[in-house]
C-alpha cells in the first residue's frame, strides 16, 4: 500500500501506486494517477485531471495541476501529463491545459525544475531539461529536449524553444530560440552552445559545422536573409545545420518570431 502520512488529505478517486509515498501536509485530489516510486516529500498539492509516470520527486510547496490562469478559461475538464523521473524543487507550479490550447500541458521525462519555476497552461515541455530558479515560462510555449535555463528567465507565450538551446540568466525571450544556439538578452545571440552539445555527446564535427554557419549567418556583414537562401539552396548540409535552418526559415513564417503565434486561435 503507499506510505501516506495522517497529516495529508488523498482523495478516495485518486490512484496512487503501492510503492508512493506521500509525507504530511500534502493534498492530492481526485483524478490523479501517481505512478511507481513517487515522493510528495511535504505540503504538495496535486489537483486532476492528471497523469503522473514513475519516480518523480516533488519537494515542498510544490503546486501541481492547477487551473489555467486564463480569463478564457470556464471550467472545462484539461488535463496535465508528466513522465519519469523528473525532480520539481521547492514552489514549483504547473497549469493544465485550456480548450482552445489543446486541453493538455505536459511535460517529459528526466527534467529537474529548480525553485520558484513555473510552467504555464498548455505548455508542451521536452525531456532532459534544467530550469534554474524562478524561471517562468508563460502559456502556449513549446519547449524541446536538452534545453538548459538560467535562474529568472521569462519566456513570452507562443513561443517555441529548440533542443539543446541554451538561455542565460535574466533573459526576456519574445521570440522563438533556434536549437543548439546560446541566446542571452532581449533574444541576443550569443554562439553555439558548444559546452551543452559535447556533454550530451554530439560529435565536434557536427559542432564545428554549427559554428560557421552561424558566424555567417550572424556576422552582420551580409544580411541575414541572403546568407540564410544560399545555405538552404545547398546540398549535402550536416544534418544539424538542416535542422537549424528548417526552425529559422519556419520562425519566420509566423508573427512577431513566433511561429506558434501565426497559428493562435
Amino acid at each position: 500500500m503507499p506510505k501516506i502520512s495522517p497529516f495529508s488529505l488523498v482523495d478516495a478517486a485518486a490512484e496512487l501506486a503501492d510503492d508512493v509515498e506521500v509525507g504530511p501536509f500534502c493534498h492530492v485530489g481526485p483524478a490523479v494517477r501517481l505512478g511507481g516510486g513517487c515522493k510528495l516529500l511535504s505540503h504538495v498539492s496535486i489537483s486532476g485531471p492528471c497523469q503522473i509516470g514513475r519516480d518523480n520527486i516533488f519537494c515542498p510547496n510544490v503546486v501541481i495541476g492547477g487551473a489555467p490562469q486564463d480569463r478564457k478559461y470556464k471550467g472545462a475538464v484539461t488535463q496535465l501529463e508528466i513522465g519519469d523521473n523528473n525532480l520539481f524543487r521547492e514552489a514549483v507550479t504547473i497549469h493544465r491545459g485550456t480548450e482552445k490550447g489543446g486541453g493538455i500541458t505536459r511535460v517529459g521525462s528526466h527534467n529537474m525544475l529548480m525553485v520558484n519555476a513555473h510552467l504555464g497552461h498548455d505548455v508542451q515541455f521536452g525531456s532532459h531539461c534544467t530550469i534554474a530558479n524562478n524561471c517562468m515560462i508563460a502559456g502556449h510555449v513549446i519547449v524541446n529536449d536538452h534545453v538548459n535555463m538560467a535562474g529568472g528567465v521569462g519566456i513570452h507565450h507562443f513561443v517555441t524553444v529548440g533542443e539543446y538551446a541554451f538561455i542565460g540568466g535574466y533573459s526576456r525571450i519574445h521570440h522563438d530560440v533556434p536549437p543548439f544556439l546560446k541566446i542571452d538578452g532581449a533574444d541576443e545571440f550569443r554562439g553555439v552552445n558548444t559546452v551543452g552539445l559535447q556533454r550530451s555527446g554530439v560529435a565536434q564535427g557536427d559542432i564545428d559545422a554549427l559554428q560557421e554557419v552561424c558566424r555567417q549567418l550572424y556576422s552582420r556583414q551580409r544580411p541575414f536573409a541572403a546568407v540564410l537562401n544560399e545555405l538552404n539552396a545547398l546540398d549535402g548540409l550536416n544534418p544539424l545545420v538542416r535542422r537549424l535552418m528548417e526552425f529559422i526559415r519556419l520562425r519566420d513564417q509566423g508573427r512577431h518570431g513566433r511561429y506558434l503565434e501565426g497559428k493562435r486561435v
